[in-house]
């Protein structure tokens, strides 16, 4: 008889988004039949974290984060902040987030971004709700507003970590967790996660899959459009990289998120 597939939350994934319009159903089908479930759907928006909560009260496998994306933070006014607020305290909410800094793309002005930020920390504390953060060419003050309302914060998760060791140490001081994406099934720029891995602790790591973005290059044959159900692929380079049974890094990434979001 096949084995059956491991276990896996995949603590990142934007099931709202159009290009799952036409076959939703049976992409999360095809992630509970992979081992991949539960499922947090990622909000990032008013509008998208609403479509999150949504799913979540229509597939019982999904869960939602809801959040102000840093590159629409010039929308956080009083009125988004008082929704977003409404939405966390919904039973389907386990996150604040996705929140934080994007300074490669500057969609909205910088000084926005820092207060959208700051206003979803202080929601997050005061609901006692971990925090699903966004961190892009802004380290310095990402890690300085962070900083200051650790304390307060039940757990927080740098989502999509991609930066330098430098950066993983100041998170991992920050008692972070760390999410890995496909980035690390990427041959061409992925290796020097795979290099830093070792330094996560096993009770800080957890895996996701973004999708519809960031397919891992390992997909055979390969596609544009990522889905839950290729998760195992990223939980595979992980345990490559640290040199880790796959079960016991399936059991432990699990265990984590599970603990991280309350499931």
């Amino acid at each position: 008889m096949p084995l059956a597939p491991l276990l896996l939350i995949d603590i990142g994934a934007n099931l709202q988004h159009a290009s799952f319009h036409a076959d939703r159903a049976q992409v999360i089908d095809r992630a509970v039949a992979a081992g991949v479930s539960p499922l947090i759907v990622t909000g990032t928006s008013v509008a998208a974290s609403k479509a999150a909560l949504d799913l979540a009260a229509t597939f019982p496998v999904l869960r939602a984060t809801v959040g102000i994306h840093p590159h629409d933070a010039r929308h956080a006014d009083a009125a988004a902040l008082t929704s977003l607020r409404e939405m966390a305290m919904q039973p389907g909410c386990v996150a604040v987030g996705e929140c934080g800094l994007d300074y490669d793309r500057d969609f909205s002005p910088r000084p926005a971004q820092c207060a959208a930020f700051e206003a979803q920390l202080a929601l997050a504390a005061e609901l006692g709700k971990p925090v699903f953060l966004h961190e892009r060419a802004a380290h310095a003050d990402f890690a300085d507003i962070l900083r200051r309302w650790r304390s307060r914060l039940p757990a927080a998760v740098v989502h999509c970590f991609t930066g330098s060791g430098e950066e993983l140490d100041a998170y991992l001081r920050l008692d972070a967790h760390i999410g890995i994406t496909g980035w690390i099934c990427d041959e061409r720029r992925g290796h020097h996660l795979r290099e830093l891995l070792p330094r996560i602790p096993a009770d800080r790591l957890m895996i996701e899959t973004d999708a519809p973005f960031l397919t891992p290059r390992t997909l055979k044959p390969r596609q544009r459009r990522n889905e839950p159900a290729f998760l195992p692929l990223v939980l595979d380079a992980v345990a490559d990289a640290l040199g880790r049974p796959r079960a016991d890094v399936a059991a432990a990434t699990t265990g984590t998120a599970k603990a991280f979001f309350g499931l």
